[in-house]
């Protein structure tokens, strides 16, 4: 039997399948398919089934990561959908907060609403903060909006009232009589997508479900389908932004909630594997095709947020905190209007690629440049099973980047890395050093096929220690959906003094969302000695705006060890508390998992033979060095390899740049010191 996980990313698809016990490892990377990403996943496990001979009814768990409802919001490629409101707050998405995080770039523009203005309808209907009904829902006016979306063609309908996050009570009978009027449209309530206070955030969120619901609606289809040709049986999970698993059902009601799938996987898979290599405390660093991922994780626990922009529309649920950047092995490399030398955003993705790739790419990326450098070689990518022509990327560096800059081919290829790295550096400091965390304190974590490739310059330019590569790097995304749990996270707005006296209603609170995490892990199939829940508080000072989560040790815990801690997690995000002053509770936060049944891994023993397969000359920062290329399952336990020093293997590469020394510890882990 096998659990097998795959991550769909905008330019490779990876696959890992572990077998349970023995904790062997198959990985798999085939190029993704924008146009029907379930296409690269049946490719993928038809090479499982018919090259590798793993019957389809083998496999126990499957494991899904996707950026499709990201993608889609990206690319603005949703469904029309329309917006039913109450009266008065037809322009909540259009007013949004008013922040001008750009102030005197007048090229900088907010995005258009996702929402069309005429789509966005109002009807009488009222709460107030207390869930008490002021104005009854006028549902003949519901049913008239309907019928106005039904006429200008909605796909989708999101239904967002005020304080509705108190009582759902208006949004279900509204629900249900667009129903009535649009049965084939998809509709979602902030009731249910996030029954949080913030009407702006609440919306985009509810409005974004509903855009992206339909198509994600027909890929899990043809995802489906597919499994079903192939004659897999077991019902796949999907992981979702907060790094748990939950069902297809699940993801077709809150496809919002994986706009940050693939990372989160990888994120916690990187934690586990670190974990066992003796650091708690890493960065991680996910390099694809097309982004770069990093996280922190301090103490074996990565960073959550409940907030995010995607393609600067914010959305508010429970997910790592992962800042994500446009630079990535496809990233282009360019001249701006003054002449200056950019790396990214822009990618040049799975089509074309890069120029090296032969599919038509036409502009240099920094697998371009790796090529020139002689960090990559033709028997590099996919161990030789994609095929790249150098000459064709020294060219188009040569012509658009070193002539235009009067630098040598080297030089200028040397300056699009170093590009890249500085705002890889840049990204790994905004969830650090910017938020109290020492880097010094903490282990680079470097996966994804390009991850290793850029890990040593990066940890140089941030000031880090120690890189750590997992094995098998590219697929990490993958191999973290097997090690995930499945989990949810439900959320209820109660904004409240805290005090002595009122703190017995929080406990009694949190005992109700209890009972619907129980509910809905049952509901997910997880034994009840499987699960485990977390208590969280967010809380502010009296006169703040945002706030501070606060874990609690359960639904029991002291009102005094609250406030300590409340204090406690301000002092880490502001530097400072405020003793005296009164303490706000805002949202009470369930997080529910049920634990995972993946394999431990497997003792790690290197193959045999010489692990030294060659030598090339090799482009650093001083010149060129003749290195050393060493196959990576052939590493023994224990030696340290000199650099400069290549270590290859099918999803990725890793450079030990000169004066830097690697080794592999029991689990199979490389570890640099930088």
């Amino acid at each position: 039997m096998y659990r097998i996980g795959f991550d769909v990313g905008g330019t490779f698809t990876d696959f890992t399948a572990l077998e349970p016990g023995s904790g062997k490892a198959i990985h798999f990377k085939t190029s993704s398919t924008p146009h029907d990403p379930s296409q690269a996943i049946e490719t993928g496990l038809r090479h499982y089934v018919e090259e590798l001979g793993i019957a389809p009814s083998d496999f126990e768990f499957v494991g899904h990561g996707t950026t499709v409802a990201t993608n889609m919001v990206i690319e603005r490629r949703g469904v029309p959908t329309g917006l039913i409101t109450t009266r008065g707050a037809r322009d909540v998405l259009e007013i949004g907060r008013q922040t001008r995080p750009h102030l005197y770039d007048y090229s900088v523009t907010k995005p258009e609403p996702l929402v069309e203005r005429y789509m966005a309808l109002e009807v009488t209907e009222r709460l107030n903060a207390d869930g008490e009904v002021l104005h009854a829902l006028d549902e003949a006016g519901v049913r008239a909006a309907a019928e106005t979306l039904r006429g200008a063609g909605a796909q989708a309908v999101a239904i967002c009232f005020l304080h509705a996050y108190r009582d759902g009570r208006h949004e279900r009978r509204a629900a249900e009589i667009v129903r009535e009027v649009l049965p084939d449209a998809y509709v979602s309530i902030s009731s249910e997508v996030l029954p949080e206070f913030r009407e702006f955030e609440r919306f985009s969120t509810t409005v974004i479900n509903a855009y992206v619901g339909p198509r994600m609606d027909r890929y899990l289809e043809r995802f489906l389908q597919r499994l079903a040709d192939i004659g897999i049986e077991s019902a796949p999970r999907t992981i979702h932004s907060n790094g748990g698993l939950m069902s297809v059902d699940t993801v077709r009601s809150f496809p919002v909630r994986t706009c940050l799938s693939g990372p989160a996987a990888g994120v916690v898979g990187a934690a586990k594997v670190a974990g066992v290599s003796g650091f708690p405390n890493i960065v991680t660093y996910d390099v694809g095709g097309t982004s770069t991922d990093v996280s922190l994780v301090e103490a074996g626990r990565p960073a959550f947020t409940t907030s995010r922009l995607v393609a600067d529309y914010p959305v508010r649920c429970p997910m790592l905190d992962i800042n994500v950047i446009g630079a990535g092995g496809g990233s282009i490399a360019a001249l701006d209007d003054a002449g200056a030398l950019k790396v990214g955003p822009r990618s040049a993705g799975a089509y074309p690629g890069p120029v090296a790739y032969g599919q038509g790419g036409t502009e240099p990326t920094t697998t371009d440049a790796n090529l020139v450098l002689g960090r990559l070689d033709s028997d590099t990518l996919l161990s030789g099973r994609m095929q790249v022509d150098k000459a064709a990327a020294r060219e188009v560096i040569e012509r658009r980047i070193a002539k235009p800059l009067g630098l040598g081919v080297e030089e200028a290829a040397l300056g699009i890395l170093r590009i890249a790295v500085a705002n890889m550096g840049r990204a790994i400091r905004a969830v650090s050093t910017e938020k109290g965390h020492r880097l010094q304190d903490f282990a680079l974590f470097a996966y994804g096929g390009a991850g290793p490739l850029h890990a040593a310059a990066v940890a140089v330019e941030t000031g880090m220690k120690t890189v750590i590569v997992p094995a098998q790097p590219g697929t990490m995304c993958a191999r973290g959906i097997l090690l995930s749990d499945v989990g949810f996270d439900f959320v209820r707005t109660g904004v409240s003094t805290a005090s002595a006296a009122s703190w017995p209603a929080i406990g009694a609170a949190f005992g109700q969302m209890r009972q619907e995490g129980n509910d809905w892990l049952a509901n997910e199939g997880v034994a009840e000695d499987r699960r485990s829940m977390q208590y969280v508080v967010d809380a502010r000072y009296d006169g703040q705006n945002h706030e501070v989560q606060v874990v609690l040790d359960g639904p029991d815990a002291a009102y005094d060890a609250f406030l300590d801690g409340f204090r406690a997690a301000h002092r880490q995000e502001y530097g400072y508390d405020i003793e005296n002053r009164a303490v706000e509770i805002v949202n009470l936060r369930l997080s529910v998992k049920g634990a995972s049944a993946a394999a431990p891994d497997a003792e790690y023993t290197a193959q045999d033979g010489d692990a030294v397969i060659g030598s090339r000359q090799v482009y650093f920062d001083g010149g060129w060095y003749e290195t050393a290329i060493y196959e990576r399952a052939r590493l023994p336990v224990g030696p340290y390899v000199e650099g400069p020093a290549i270590i290859q293997e099918m999803s990725s590469t890793t450079i030990v740049e000169p004066g830097q020394r690697l080794r592999v510890d029991g689990s199979g882990t490389m570890l640099i010191e930088v």
